[in-house]
């Protein structure tokens, strides 16, 4: 298969500029339709999400952030579970360490099962958590680590910083699934399980 434009691009500049004239089609009027795209997979490029949410492409931190921003437009996650950068014509893949957007920014309305919890992405997406975003918790590493994540849009995720963690975790309640008492937290309808109650005194220590 024959290098695609997206490869032979050598800065981040240059790449988004290709990215941004594929993507022309929308005319501004909100994301690519990436999930509809079927490009040739033209292999992978040297970009990287760091678990922190930062970007690095060919081994430099991108510093700017509607750079980030149009790369994060056309980002899909498939079946595979790998991540790739789409346009109509070609399709790269990138690595992500962790999830490829940080949730920085998290606004509660409502009470009980009127909550509402909305969030705000490292690169601007703003996610009311609910059916169609769901919340789920992960306990990982050594020291048992509360991880939260947000489905933002396809299969891609945003990791909830743990500043953010800290805050959902105190909206908490416990609510009885399946005949166990569940540590969990309300939003858009939705009961979304963090840990068994009886665990909870692990989260705090």
């Amino acid at each position: 298969m024959a290098t695609g434009e997206i490869r032979e691009s050598s800065d981040a500049a240059g790449l988004a500029a290709l990215i941004a004239r594929a993507g022309a089609e929308t005319g501004g009027r909100g994301l690519p339709p990436v999930e509809r795209w079927n490009p040739p997979f033209c292999g992978d490029i040297d970009m990287e999400i760091r678990a922190d949410g930062t970007w690095f492409y060919l081994g430099t931190p991108i510093g700017r952030a509607p750079l980030v921003r149009l790369f994060s437009t056309v980002l899909r996650k498939d079946e595979d579970g790998r991540t790739y950068l789409v346009t109509p014509v070609e399709k790269v893949g990138i690595r992500v360490v962790d999830a490829p957007f940080l949730a920085v920014e998290m606004n509660a309305s409502g009470e009980g099962e009127a909550q509402k919890l909305t969030f705000r992405t490292n690169v601007g997406d703003v996610v009311e958590a609910g059916p169609e975003h769901p919340l789920r918790f992960v306990i990982a590493g050594g020291n048992s680590e509360l991880k939260p994540y947000l489905l933002v849009r396809g299969r891609l995720e945003a990791l909830v910083s743990r500043a953010m963690m800290y805050e959902l975790v105190a909206l908490g309640e416990t609510v009885e699934i399946d005949g166990t008492d569940m540590f969990a937290v309300r939003s858009g309808g939705v009961v979304f399980p963090i840990m068994p109650a009886a665990e909870l005194d692990a989260l705090t220590r």
